[in-house]
């Protein structure tokens, strides 16, 4: 964080939070050799000065100020405990320096200043202060999923507690929501609605991955009577890459691992007017039992359609109830016709083989359909039937506010009941 001997002084490294950096530049180019003299009793730190200074007004700047003496400023870095970063300016003639971006609440804060005095010796004040708690509103974030092994489509999620919907403030919420992985991949966020935020790379995550997910919203201001509030980190693995690529035409679902095929299994799919959505699904979860009515997805009791059937070895898709199952009364069918309420139909056989492979996270994909297009929100996780560049409109740091995410939300979005 300050300088070692050696190290020219023609520039101060002046940092801004979480992503942005500012250089201000002062004079000299002395280098930093012999020891360096105690800088503290030559600055003062305003309202943040004294020992006890532990209710410093987050609401203000902090200013820093030589006391004379022929003293300048070189240099200054200030951090709080989280390693967040404050950006400053310094003055042209050396005496002072402010801050630019605002104090965390409640946060404490280490500021290591460089010096040089009117001889030119060099010096270095450390200081530390703790801003006041936060009044008002907090935005708290929750992060989803669960901690576990998930599969390779599987998005992150991010839950806000309160609407954030301009374009500045999502930007600073969205950049205070890290997401890293082991292997390292391209990522981003996508806004799907005021309160929602999306994750996910480019492409899928590797297998075997590590993730983390973190919060370092704590203390920030995002707009007047808001700051930032808390938020559990998250750490996620990976398994196997695993996908299913249902063909609704030819009425066949191949499902490989990791790049291995492993089996081509007959299927049946949505006739008329209960047609299987194409695109890419990610699974939702599993059920080894689910009792599937026509009632509860709006089929009218006794009527042709009507249906009350035990179905086993379910892999959920969509929440209006697409799923991938065991379907022992279309087993004629299956690799030759749709017949079907919208789920994919598979022998109890190959249903079970199926159910005992996936899990959480993996992929489903139907092609050569009929039927409307699987929507990125709003009835499961579409996410990756958006392009990259798609994805990116969504993010408020790589596209300047999110604001088409909005509409891509399905009509039918809902926890409805399951569908055959």
């Amino acid at each position: 964080m300050s300088h070692k001997n050696g190290i020219k002084l023609g520039c101060a490294l002046i940092l801004a939070p979480l992503l942005a950096g500012l250089t201000a530049c002062g004079g000299g180019g002395r280098s930093l050799t012999g020891d360096l003299q105690d800088a503290a009793g030559s600055l003062s730190f305003g309202a943040a000065g004294g020992k006890d200074a532990t209710a410093v007004d987050p609401d203000q700047p902090l200013k820093i100020s030589t006391k004379g003496n022929g003293t300048r400023i070189t240099d200054v870095q200030a951090t709080d405990a989280g390693g967040r970063p404050l950006a400053g300016e310094l003055s042209a003639d050396g005496r002072g320096w402010h801050s630019t971006s605002p104090l965390a609440a409640d946060a404490t804060y280490t500021v290591r200043v460089s010096t040089e005095s009117g001889s030119g010796t060099p010096g270095r004040g450390v200081h530390s202060f703790t801003t006041r708690p936060a009044g008002g509103k907090r935005l708290d974030v929750t992060f989803g999923p669960e901690p576990g092994t998930y599969g390779v489509g599987q998005p992150v999620t991010a839950e806000l507690s309160r609407k954030v919907g301009e374009p500045a403030e999502r930007a600073l919420v969205e950049g205070a929501l890290t997401v890293t992985s082991t292997p390292r991949v391209e990522g981003a966020w996508h806004w799907v609605d005021d309160k929602e935020l999306h994750y996910r790379p480019r492409d899928y995550w590797p297998a075997n991955a590590r993730i983390s997910v973190r919060s370092h919203l704590a203390g920030l201001p995002i707009r007047e009577g808001l700051r930032g509030g808390n938020g559990t980190s998250l750490e996620l693995t990976t398994g196997d890459r695993v996908e299913a690529v249902a063909d609704i035409g030819a009425h066949t679902m191949t499902v490989s691992r990791n790049g291995e095929e492993l089996r081509t299994i007959p299927i049946t799919t949505g006739k008329e007017g209960f047609a299987t959505r194409n695109g890419k699904k990610v699974i939702l979860g599993r059920e080894q039992f689910v009792r599937m009515t026509g009632t509860s997805i709006g089929i009218p009791a006794g009527s042709a359609e009507s249906y009350d059937l035990p179905v086993y070895w379910a892999a959920r898709l969509t929440w209006s109830g697409e799923y991938v199952h065991g379907a022992p009364w279309s087993v004629a069918s299956q690799g030759s016709a749709n017949v079907s309420h919208g789920c994919t139909g598979l022998s109890t056989e190959n249903a079970q083989w199926f159910y005992e492979l996936v899990k959480p996270g993996d992929i489903v994909e139907h092609v050569n359909g009929f039927g409307e297009d699987m929507a990125p929100f709003g009835n499961g996780f579409g996410d990756w039937n958006l392009s990259w560049e798609e994805w990116l409109t969504g993010s408020a740091v790589h596209a300047g506010g999110g604001a088409d995410a909005d509409r891509r939300a399905d009509p039918v979005a809902g926890r409805l009941q399951p569908r055959v």
